[in-house]
């Protein structure tokens, strides 16, 4: 049986040493990579293309959950998150059907995830993996300010919003120019929306937003990716006729075979 190829994270040294070495152990797993932060991790799964990330969430600076809304849905691999998160963090990974492992890491939870992996890989053929992870994270940051009240926006916008993004974050709504978006991607319900070095998770559609956006300024470059023409500072052919867009804010985006000839067009 061919192996997951697999990349660990880890900002504390020894929680990596011990994750390897418990992951060595394991016949089902190879780990092709390693990282100490969240622009390593993010770097490695557009790089590697591994099957399962075991990811830490409390890292400075970047966090786990920054590297999951940073990663485009179509390349997103299964995902086991490594947390000492209290309850309410936990319940909300079993209500979407995400797995963990607390710390103190556990060799034997660690050996189950592995084998949860392995069964879901077998069983989901579409790889649909970033929406319970999106699922789960807004529930923990829904529960975290919950305390903290809001004013309902209204639908019926004056004309000088049309062109505008409504995002609401821990009770302050921010507003966004569609010029400013750098790209989206659509996992499921929600879509991670990119804009000046920032994510913003919203519900919504693909097809909602792209009815509204400029379709000379955004193009698709896979089911689930839009770009802005504009934030593209260059592109890199892979071999097997997809392609990686280099972005100003520093992101790289899998363009696949099926829409290349977009971005091609372009460059003409």
């Amino acid at each position: 049986m061919q192996k997951l190829r697999t990349v660990i994270v880890d900002d504390e040294p020894l929680s990596l040493d011990l994750l390897r070495a418990v992951l060595s152990e394991i016949s089902d797993i190879e780990i092709i990579g390693e990282c100490s932060n969240g622009k390593e991790a993010v770097e490695a799964a557009v790089r590697l293309q591994p099957e399962l990330l075991f990811l830490d969430i409390q890292m400075p600076g970047m966090n786990g959950f920054d590297v999951i809304k940073s990663l485009q849905t179509d390349i997103m691999p299964m995902v086991v998150f490594i947390t000492a998160f209290d309850q309410y963090a936990v319940d909300a990974f079993d209500l979407h059907a995400v797995d963990y492992v607390l710390k103190p890491l556990d060799g034997e939870r660690i050996a189950r995830s592995v084998d949860r992996a392995l069964d879901r890989l077998k069983n989901d053929v579409d790889r649909s993996f970033k929406s319970p992870l999106i699922g789960a994270i807004e529930e923990i940051s829904a529960r975290a300010a919950k305390d903290e009240s809001s004013e309902k926006v209204s639908n019926n916008l004056p004309d000088g919003m049309k062109r505008k993004l409504l995002v609401r974050d821990s009770g302050v709504v921010k507003v966004i120019p569609f010029d400013d978006i750098d790209w989206v991607d659509a996992a499921g319900d929600y879509m991670c929306v990119h804009a000046g070095g920032e994510t913003h998770v919203i519900r919504s559609t693909l097809r909602d937003l792209m009815d509204k956006l400029d379709d000379k300024l955004f193009v698709r470059i896979h089911r689930s990716t839009i770009v802005n023409v504009e934030r593209i500072v260059s592109v890199t052919p892979l071999q097997k006729g997809g392609s990686l867009l280099h972005l100003i804010q520093g992101e790289s985006l899998k363009v696949s075979r099926n829409y290349r000839e977009s971005i091609r067009n372009l460059f003409q």
